[in-house]
């Protein structure tokens, strides 16, 4: 099964991170995530190979990535995980789908 919208001249695969509670309180720099996925992101096995393959933008405190070949949502939450474990975030923020096509990082509800 494949995700995201087809187009004539072949698939495009469009998701979007959502990260406006952390950006806003501070606590997660949307700008140094966005390099991070731009070094990370994989493409033919090889990280630092976007070329025109893959783009990652960012608009305010959302980042768009497109990519003309088969990607992962999840793939997206993997290396978003990963980003929050090494700038030690992964204890107060999760990563959750909010629809198809999008990731929105939300903090912990702590229940009493």
């Amino acid at each position: 099964p494949t995700v995201g919208r087809k187009t004539k001249k072949g698939a495009s695969w469009k998701f979007t991170l959502d990260l406006t509670h952390p950006v806003e309180d501070g606590i997660l720099d949307s700008a140094n995530f966005e390099t991070f996925l731009k070094e990370r992101i994989k493409v033919n096995g090889k990280t630092g190979n976007l070329s025109n393959v893959v783009q990652v933008g960012r608009m305010k405190n959302r980042i768009n990535v497109t990519s003309e070949k088969q990607f992962s949502k999840r793939y997206l939450k993997y290396l978003t995980k990963k980003y929050l474990k090494k700038n030690n975030l992964r204890d107060w923020l999760r990563v959750v789908a909010s629809d198809k096509e999008t990731y929105e990082l939300r903090y912990f509800q702590i229940s009493q």
